[in-house]
């Protein structure tokens, strides 16, 4: 459901609260329902007025038999021991003779599986919010309350421009050592998110809990699951191997926030951090710090920029001997220095090798040069926050004469999220396009860029930019092969998602649409540079679905 204010197990259909004289009727003398909240299997969430308080409250209605009502008394008795701004109130629990009613605090927001669903959350949003769950969970552990169910569904993002999160649902923490309410060999909670030692028996401990946070926090950063399986039984078998590291899936992050996740995510319990050991530590890994700050010349640093320095480097040597302009030697000494530049201030490294063709198009035409420069000036601030990743379009033409313009997606995938994944993949086609006709390479899409444009005379940057899009908008294959390979990015992650055949399907799509669009575009694309690279992406994100060495 979007944007509820508070999910939990429900009865299927919606009808309102038992009461004597319907809806419009006071529940327990007390509260006035409004309207539905959430639904599922055992209980309702209504939005209720509290006459008696003058105040709207989230009222929980749960059916007596079976586990349902025991569950709902135990989720009171462990929220009522919880005093924390990060964990729901639990106001008041009630009983009749048909249901057990909890009253919490009403929280307006929506769920953080709603929020991911839409893709709403940036990453340091994602972990202010998995910093703040751990404070909650640090809380509760403090008074030997363990959740067991923390997961996306489970936690509430309030309203409001600041990142706010209320842990939900105790109805199945273990409370010191009360009975867990489940038969011999049941394990609670929601497969995706349980730890592999609970799916071998033992019982719950904070160091689950901590797994959950940090399969939540593997998930948000990546946009897909680490354990996704096309049955339980393959979920299952992925977490007890345990997730691959996240660096793998986003390089980009700062070491340190990678190192902790993946600590979060040992399979061995004893070796993942204490709950109340991670928020703040999160959070300065994520900014880039520690108790000592790394320094700009440190390995690490080094070794984390050194792709971004030389794409850079690359990109002001190309341009620099592409577009004639520059003295003799010029351009391998723009690309030193731009590689300097990068290693020491990724973000001025990406804008100083973006700056380096203006002048040469400037003598070409200024209406040519100012036109790129507004465009360079829109690249760098839709990269700002992730300059790394800002210059991975040139995978494209560097891609493009060994056959491999389709493993542009996982080259995009690399990015920080779905716009900048998009921008990057339907960039590289250009890019490779446009090496094609400055180099008189081979270009996926054959006569996609015209060899020459009259653009001397061109002062204005509307009138060039005018003249570049209607020459391309001659020759639409190259633009709809962008387009393509820009939605083949953002289908893989759910291709993986939907196992082998699934991303079977997502190669066949893909080189069907890469053979086909630019075809019925006028275009003629080159099956000798497109089919490897595509048959070579599936594979790898095959590859993805088999157990991964920790």
């Amino acid at each position: 459901m979007a944007n509820t204010p508070l999910v939990a197990r429900a009865v299927s259909d919606r009808s309102p609260p038992p009461a004597d004289g319907g809806s419009a009727s006071l529940i327990l003398g007390r509260y006035r329902p409004l309207r539905p909240l959430g639904s599922g299997g055992s209980g309702s969430v209504w939005l209720a007025r509290d006459e008696r308080g003058g105040r709207e409250v989230a009222l929980k209605v749960v059916r007596r038999e079976g586990k349902a009502g025991s569950r709902a008394e135990r989720e009171v008795e462990a929220a009522t021991r919880l005093r924390h701004p990060n964990c729901l109130r639990a106001l008041a629990l009630d009983r009749d003779d048909g249901h057990v009613y909890v009253t919490y605090e009403y929280v307006d927001g929506r769920t953080l599986r709603d929020a991911f669903v839409a893709g709403g959350l940036d990453d340091a949003a994602v972990v202010e919010a998995a910093a703040q769950i751990l404070e909650g969970l640090a809380h509760a552990h403090g008074k030997k309350i363990v959740h067991r169910d923390v997961k996306p569904a489970n936690v509430m993002l309030a309203e409001g421009d600041e990142v706010s999160v209320r842990l939900l649902d105790f109805g199945l923490a273990r409370v010191e050592e009360a009975d867990t309410l489940t038969a011999a060999g049941d394990v609670p909670g929601t497969l995706a998110y349980v730890s592999p030692e609970r799916l071998g028996g033992t019982p719950g401990t904070g160091a689950a809990d901590v797994w959950a946070v940090g399969v939540v926090l593997w998930e948000g950063l990546t946009g897909r699951h680490p354990f996704a399986g096309a049955s339980p039984v393959e979920t299952a078998r992925r977490i007890r191997e345990g997730a691959r590291p996240l660096a793998r899936a986003r390089p980009d992050l700062p070491t340190e926030l990678c190192m902790l996740v993946d600590r979060m995510l040992d399979t061995d319990p004893r070796r993942r951090p204490a709950a109340r050991r991670l928020p703040n530590a999160l959070r300065d890994a994520f900014a880039g710090q520690s108790r000592r700050p790394r320094p700009a010349t440190s390995l690490a640093t080094l070794k984390e920029r050194a792709l971004h320095a030389g794409l850079a480097a690359a990109f002001a040597t190309g341009a620099g001997l592409l577009l004639p302009f520059f003295p003799r030697g010029w351009p391998f000494a723009l690309g030193l220095v731009t590689a300097g530049v990068g290693l020491r201030s990724p973000r001025t490294g990406l804008g100083l090798a973006l700056a380096v063709p203006v002048l040469p198009l400037g003598n070409v035409a200024l209406g040519l040069a100012l036109a790129y420069a507004a465009l360079a000036a829109g690249w760098l601030a839709l990269f700002f926050r992730a300059p790394t990743s800002g210059l991975l379009f040139l995978a494209g033409p560097a891609l493009a004469p060994l056959g491999g313009i389709g493993l542009l997606p996982l080259v995009a995938l690399r990015a920080l999220d779905r716009v900048h994944q998009a921008a990057l993949a339907a960039t590289g086609v250009l890019a490779a396009g446009a090496f094609g006709a400055l180099a008189g390479a081979p270009a996926p899409v054959a006569d996609a860029f015209p060899a020459s444009l009259d653009l001397a005379a061109t002062a204005r940057p509307d009138t060039a930019a005018g003249a570049v899009l209607g020459a391309l908008g001659g020759h639409p294959g190259l633009l709809v092969l962008a387009l393509v390979v820009a939605a083949a990015t953002l289908a893989a992650p759910y291709a993986v998602e939907r196992g082998a055949w699934g991303v079977a399907g997502w190669g066949a799509g893909f080189l069907a649409a890469a053979m086909l669009g630019p075809t019925l575009a006028g275009g003629e694309p080159s099956a000798v540079l497109l089919v490897p690279g595509i048959w070579v992406a599936a594979l790898s994100l095959g590859r993805d679905l088999l157990p991964h060495p920790r």
